[in-house]
């Protein structure tokens, strides 16, 4: 199972959210790169960089995340507002991987070619839901979408990489969301990266237990409640 660390960018800072509201925002570092190569000197496996301000369309920060990925040397995956396929061409040819959710859902077409442009294990589908319900546009817009539903059709065009966060438990340090973790994890070819909650070991070895690809490590990371060190000898 590999350790991902997560850098969430607003305003050019390293920020975490709570349950992926904006206005309950709490700072970690206005010096993305060093913390970028901080958690790669720790052992992290992979970044999982968001630009919220892409995401929430009040800004960018694209910059400074190209900046990052010419710091390390780790596999970067690039979430957050890739919703234009010019902008998406761009972030794949210079990242390993790119994260859809938004445009996943909102246009099949464009996801379609994308996928026969660069193939499946350079884009990760965001299934992101609030108890079993997809929500896009920065959790802001419900879909009525069940979400291991969406796996399934996603699976039938040929993506196999998954992005998995119970938006309730983002941010929140509460626990996995570990039922539709196993349900999604016991779909055939699915490689699904566990998303909110985490707290504590305890909690990375029960996702580890239902076969996730990866784990996110979000704020339980960043308030040193956990460390990419003791996480990777469970992983």
């Amino acid at each position: 199972m590999k350790v991902i660390p997560a850098i969430d960018l607003m305003g050019g800072q390293v920020v975490r959210l709570y349950k992926g509201d904006p206005k309950q925002k709490t700072v970690y570092s206005d010096d993305p790169i060093e913390v970028a190569k901080k958690w790669e000197a720790n052992g992290a496996d992979m970044l999982h960089i968001v630009d919220l301000d892409a995401t929430l369309g009040i800004g960018s920060n694209l910059e400074i995340i190209k900046k990052i990925l010419a710091e390390i040397s780790i596999p970067v995956e690039v979430a957050g507002g890739l919703r234009d396929e010019s902008l998406i061409s761009d972030v794949i040819k210079i990242s390993d991987r790119i994260v859809l959710g938004t445009l996943a859902f909102k246009n099949k077409e464009l996801l379609k070619k994308l996928l026969l442009s660069f193939g499946p294990e350079k884009i990760v589908i965001s299934v992101d839901h609030m108890d079993g319900e997809i929500v896009i546009h920065g959790w802001q817009d419900k879909t009525g979408i069940k979400v291991i539903d969406s796996i399934k059709e996603f699976l039938e065009i040929g993506f196999t990489e998954f992005l998995l966060t119970n938006v309730n438990r983002d941010g929140t340090m509460e626990g996995p969301d570990l039922e539709y973790l196993e349900q999604a994890c016991n779909l055939e070819n699915t490689h699904v990266i566990a998303s909110g909650g985490i707290s504590n070991v305890n909690d990375v070895k029960d996702v580890k237990e239902k076969n996730a690809f990866g784990v996110i490590l979000g704020k339980a990371l960043y308030e040193n409640k956990i460390s990419i060190e003791e996480t990777k000898k469970i992983a």
